[in-house]
């Protein structure tokens, strides 16, 4: 019978997605002589080899991809018994982590932990910002429970170790000065500002949105200047130093010398998701904060229905 070590099986997943020995060891806060004897131990309770020489670097074996496919359901099975384990014993108590981009903080993890304020006081719900690829990374490291991101940063629904649930499609507004020729203009279209100077990131999320969604209207958009922050890009635009594609999310940011125009037609959206580790869900701690942040979610789309 073979001996199967949780530990050491950990190691050998992050081992596969971190790349390198290095990196594993920073990850998991080892040595890396530590992690490859740990690895190569592995390798001899299952009497089959883990690692193989690829240049300078180590790769993983068909054995070990093998035997880590089996490891994802085992790892899933554990989060599912740690989560009503914590249930059975905490009752309505427990704590849950929730790393989330900066927009998503005011707009929907906040009104979700008043809701749960009220309706579960004794669960406690400790927030951390993150950018919206890193809260995955954390997600999967272990370091919050609950992750909420852009379906354009996520992991693939396939991926084993993750479970993904959309939350809402949040509209693209565009910011204009509100001095400007088309702030009032009816019928406004994202190809109509072709000829504009734009304000977006530099790169990053916010780069990739705002370039994808002019160059599906057709145009490919003009970086006049470089903000991350939106009080940084409205202050910009409200100075007539460009437009901007503003999330509606981010309305609370709003400037009185800007115009915020709904597009039509051709309106864009970004796909917000929440993702747990898979088998976590099951948790009544997580199960409740995902279900306040589903409410909050519902509510803001029947306020964006309005506005369209």
């Amino acid at each position: 019978m073979i001996e199967w070590d949780i530990k050491k099986l950990r190691i050998l997943r992050t081992l596969r997605d971190r790349g390198t020995v290095t990196a594993t060891a920073e990850a998991l806060m080892m040595t890396p002589s530590a992690v490859s004897q740990q690895l190569s131990n592995l390798a001899k309770q299952l009497g089959v080899p883990l690692l193989e020489a690829h240049g300078r670097r180590v790769r993983l074996t068909d054995a070990a991809h093998l035997v880590l496919r089996h490891a994802e359901a085992v790892f899933a099975q554990l989060e599912r018994a740690d989560a009503e384990l914590t249930g059975y014993v905490q009752g309505e108590a427990g704590e849950v982590r929730v790393g989330a981009f900066s927009t998503a903080v005011p707009a929907l993890v906040v009104p979700a932990v008043q809701r749960l304020r009220t309706t579960h006081p004794a669960l406690e719900v400790r927030v951390r910002e993150a950018e919206a690829a890193e809260a995955y990374e954390l997600l999967a490291g272990g370091v919050v429970d609950l992750a909420l991101s852009l379906a354009a940063h996520a992991p693939t629904a396939r991926d084993p170790k993750l479970a993904r649930f959309p939350l809402l499609a949040d509209p693209l507004d565009v910011a204009l000065p509100a001095g400007h020729p088309l702030a009032a203009a009816p019928g406004l279209r994202l190809a109509d500002l072709s000829g504009e100077a734009w304000i977006f990131g530099g790169s990053g999320p916010w780069s990739e949105i705002t370039r994808h969604a002019c160059e599906a209207a057709g145009f490919v958009p003009e970086q006049a200047h470089s903000a991350a922050g939106w009080t940084a890009i409205l202050a910009m635009v409200e100075a007539g130093m460009g437009v901007a594609l503003v999330p509606r999310m981010a309305a609370g940011e709003r400037r009185t010398g800007v115009v915020m125009r709904v597009l039509s037609a051709d309106q864009p959206q970004r796909h917000v998701v929440a993702a747990v580790r898979r088998g976590a869900e099951a948790g009544p701690a997580v199960a409740r904060v995902l279900a306040a942040l589903r409410e909050v979610a519902a509510a803001r789309v029947v306020r964006n229905r309005t506005r369209t």
